[in-house]
């Protein structure tokens, strides 16, 4: 079975590090303060937690405090954010958050589901050897025009 694993970078839990590096001297400062130690254990729990497994079959966005699987016949839609994770739009019109999917990734989703999710490198490719075609075509029918007036091909055609 194919498996793609969407997560958040593991740098990213370098901040966590830095985060209580910082929060050291604060939290020894009095008793009690140690309690800021949270901030960057949460954060890193949040890291290594937020991901996306896509399947074959399905969809498992997984968040802080649980998971959200969506199949992928029960898939409506993707909506694009401009800054942020795609969101899974279901049939009944509910949204998941997929964490640590972003449009860049939508190639592997297509891949993955088997074409049920439009690969949008593939269209903006078909539609480049389109305009490429057709501009051939144009070119070779301003050549051939050419030549039928001088005699010469059009691109052998010498400037006098």
């Amino acid at each position: 079975m194919k498996k793609l694993v969407f997560r958040i970078p593991a740098t990213a839990l370098l901040a966590a590090c830095l985060i209580a590096i910082c929060v050291t001297p604060v939290a020894w400062v009095a008793p009690g303060l140690q309690v800021l130690y949270v901030f960057p254990l949460g954060y890193a729990y949040w890291v290594v937690r937020n991901r996306t497994t896509a399947t074959e079959e399905d969809l498992v966005a997984r968040g802080l405090f649980g998971s959200t699987t969506v199949r992928w016949s029960e898939l409506k839609s993707l909506r694009l954010v401009e800054k942020g994770w795609l969101k899974a739009v279901r049939s009944d019109d509910t949204e998941v958050t997929l964490p640590a999917v972003r449009m860049m990734h939508l190639p592997a989703l297509s891949a993955i589901s088997g074409g049920l999710v439009p690969d949008p490198n593939a269209s903006l490719a078909a539609e480049k050897a389109a305009a490429e075609e057709e501009a051939g075509k144009a070119e070779s029918g301003e050549a051939a025009a050419e030549s039928d007036e001088s005699g010469t091909p059009g691109s052998v055609q010498s400037e006098k």
